[in-house]
């Protein structure tokens, strides 16, 4: 009994201390870690977010793998970072096949050595109702947004541990922690994804000898990269959650990573619909989506992707 109390005690402290630190880091500008020479990984590199964080990692003096479905803009996010004098490798894969990873992270070992941060950004989502959805389009959204993260972790964790060293960054999204109507696929995928995250960084805090192995999970709020265009809250309230810009989503997630920042919501408001949705009846975060219009948001995005498949307007 007495163990227990000491535990009990000790854990008091150790919560009270973090808590302390968090308010610190929050007030107090984090001191941030150079990732100069350090060889980065990023999937999804052709585009949005992916591209951004390239541009991001290569102003910090890093050396770029890209990764990316699309050749040919996965080869300009290549020239963008080349034209910042710093190095950039583009490999095409299938992150759908599990083969495809494997085989080109070999290539990537063999032809650059090993990866020391992996950016898991890559992401698609179906845009479809559920009983409209093609099967194949929500696997695919299974695949690359959730399944894809174990095989790009099986794949390069392995050297990260054996070095004790490494960052593995898993962009997820606010659809993680919380839903919404019409995007079955995505959010399962994301809620997959957070929960994957989690685990693995649970499972590095309970090994010995890797501790300097870190991981940071990067959930932001609906990004204007036209990814989900056409999704709005209450017009009324538009002003106040807007799309994010991609730049500051990827420079606030960029802070994150270099302070070694285990999670962050972007922008901060998120956290408080996070906790609500804990604490909140059911009921209550029924009625708080009704209000701000979160609970039809994905109604005029359906639409608007209905649209451009039926090439009525242009995708962006």
């Amino acid at each position: 009994m007495m163990i227990v109390l000491i535990d009990l005690v000790s854990m008091l402290l150790d919560l009270t201390y973090t808590i302390i630190s968090a308010m610190v880091r929050a007030i107090l500008r984090p001191r941030l870690k150079s990732v100069d020479g350090q060889l980065c990984l990023i999937t999804g590199a052709g585009g949005g977010l992916g591209r951004l964080f390239a541009l991001e990692f290569a102003r910090e003096g890093a050396e770029l793998v890209l990764w990316d479905c699309n050749t040919e803009a996965n080869e300009k996010t290549a020239e963008r970072v080349r034209e910042l004098g710093c190095r950039a490798h583009a490999y095409t894969v299938d992150l759908t096949k599990r083969e495809s990873i494997y085989q080109t992270a070999d290539r990537v070992r063999k032809e650059l050595g090993d990866v020391n941060i992996l950016v898991n950004n890559a992401g698609v989502v179906a845009g479809r109702r559920l009983l409209e959805c093609p099967d194949e389009l929500l696997e695919r959204t299974m695949l690359v947004n959730c399944h894809a993260l174990f095989w790009m972790t099986k794949a390069f964790l392995p050297q990260m541990k054996a070095k004790n060293h490494g960052h593995i960054v898993t962009v997820a999204s606010t659809l993680g922690l919380f839903s919404t109507a019409c995007v079955e696929d995505y959010c399962a995928s994301k809620f997959g994804a957070v929960g994957f995250h989690e685990s693995l960084t649970h499972s590095l805090l309970t090994e010995e000898g890797v501790d300097g192995v870190k991981t940071t999970l990067i959930c932001p709020y609906i990004v204007n990269t036209g990814m989900f265009a056409g999704c709005q809250i209450r017009e009324e309230l538009q002003g106040l959650i807007p799309p994010l810009d991609p730049l500051y989503c990827v420079q606030e997630s960029m802070k994150a990573i270099l302070a070694d920042q285990q999670m962050i919501c972007i922008p901060r408001l998120m956290y408080f619909a996070f906790v609500s949705r804990a604490l909140l009846p059911w009921e209550a975060n029924v009625a708080t989506y009704r209000f701000m219009g979160g609970d039809k948001c994905m109604y005029s995005f359906i639409k608007t992707k209905q649209q451009v498949v039926n090439g009525d307007v242009k995708s962006s």
